[in-house]
């Protein structure tokens, strides 16, 4: 077998093994593919001339405590169903791993958790999509806000706008796509776009006129969050439900009047630590926590996250130097690792036997990395 990256001769040999993982698609972005190939995005693997396994990542960022970290999102991964069971799908996620080797970090919703933890992901966060009656949402009043529709030629505006927001809500999660996919929500001819100073609004029709789907609702405050969602509630006396991506400890949540019919699911998405220095440095972290600690990091596909650690926590700010190994350290396997970086709490990481070591850094590493991890899109 032979990993590789994919030329575009390999596109109609990559359509075809994604219809047999995924199912038939309803359209083909030659488009797309052929760019992330050129930027060589795309991973293969083949057997003799046979493309057995392909697998892809999106250069995004990441926003963590306000601050936003180079991350690639792995999407697109499948085997051939007669290869599969043959190791090849570790093979691959290790492969895409080298193949981001740049970015401090990786995320990935997962087909299948075990193949992803083997090199190194664990579970960090999720998708919130809320399922709520119409009704509550017209009970919200616009109020003096002016909101005005959104197009194309907003697209740096919204950008720049949504990068604003979510650093002031010192978010833990969610991807900044890029000026790429906000174009998209406002060229989507089936997504009402709205913007106001501090606010910007995405939703559309879901299976015919049943549903509402909002997309994106982001507010830097409650007179702004009131007047987006108002502009959902009025136009819901046809939908049976409305369906949203948002925050878990979205305020919209807490503007309702009435939350005793909604629904919650929750999609996990995992995460992956790529370069264990430059992703501590990137991250932001509560201003008023100041740590000290030594780590040692177990890392077996990436050498150079492993060893001895020493990392520190000062004015919102953290740093990971070199140190020699101590036996008072915090022990982190690569997955023990990702899991902190996400806020998992360490007692939550020691019950699972992911973490071992010293605990009596434990308080400290809690409240540094401290956060409910969230994502907006699915990939």
């Amino acid at each position: 077998m032979k990993t590789h990256t994919l030329e575009p001769g390999d596109l109609d040999a990559v359509y075809d093994l994604w219809g047999r993982a995924f199912g038939p698609s309803p359209g083909r972005d030659d488009a797309w593919a052929l760019r992330a190939m050129g930027e060589d995005r795309f991973l293969g693997i083949r057997d003799g001339g046979r493309l057995i396994a392909v697998g892809h990542y999106h250069p995004f960022e990441q926003w963590w405590h306000g601050r936003a970290v180079p991350m690639g999102g792995v999407g697109g991964v499948c085997v051939a169903p007669e290869d599969r069971g043959r190791g090849v799908g570790r093979r691959l996620a290790a492969g895409l791993l080298e193949l981001m080797d740049g970015r401090p970090l990786s995320a990935l919703y997962p087909a299948t958790a075990p193949v992803y933890r083997s090199v190194g992901y664990e579970h960090a966060g999720a998708q919130y999509r809320l399922t709520l009656p119409p009704a509550p949402l017209r009970t919200l009043a616009a109020g003096p806000v002016e909101v005005r529709r959104a197009g194309p030629a907003d697209v740096g505006e919204v950008t720049a706008l949504l990068r604003r927001l979510h650093a002031g809500a010192r978010h833990h999660g969610p991807i900044d796509p890029g000026e790429d996919q906000v174009r998209g929500f406002l060229q989507d001819e089936s997504l009402y776009s709205y913007l106001a100073a501090d606010g910007f609004l995405a939703y559309g029709w879901d299976e015919g006129r049943e549903h509402l789907a909002v997309r994106r609702c982001v507010a830097g405050s409650a007179a702004t969050a009131r007047a987006l969602w108002a502009v959902v509630g009025s136009g819901s006396s046809i939908a049976r439900t409305v369906r949203a991506n948002v925050a878990p400890d979205d305020p919209m949540l807490w503007l309702l009047h009435d939350r005793s019919e909604d629904e919650v699911r929750r999609v996990g998405w995992m995460l992956r630590v790529l370069d264990a220095p430059a992703a501590i440095a990137a991250r932001g972290f509560p201003a008023a926590v100041s740590v000290d600690v030594p780590l040692l990091v177990e890392d077996e596909l990436r050498p150079a996250n492993a060893g001895g650690w020493r990392l520190t926590v000062r004015e919102g700010r953290g740093r990971l130097e070199r140190a020699a190994e101590r036996s008072d350290a915090t022990r982190l396997p690569a997955r023990g690792l990702a899991a902190l970086y996400a806020g998992v709490p360490m007692a939550t990481l020691r019950g699972a036997g992911i973490v071992t070591g010293n605990a009596g850094a434990d308080p400290l590493l809690d409240a540094a990395f401290a956060g409910t991890p969230f994502m907006l899109d699915y990939f």
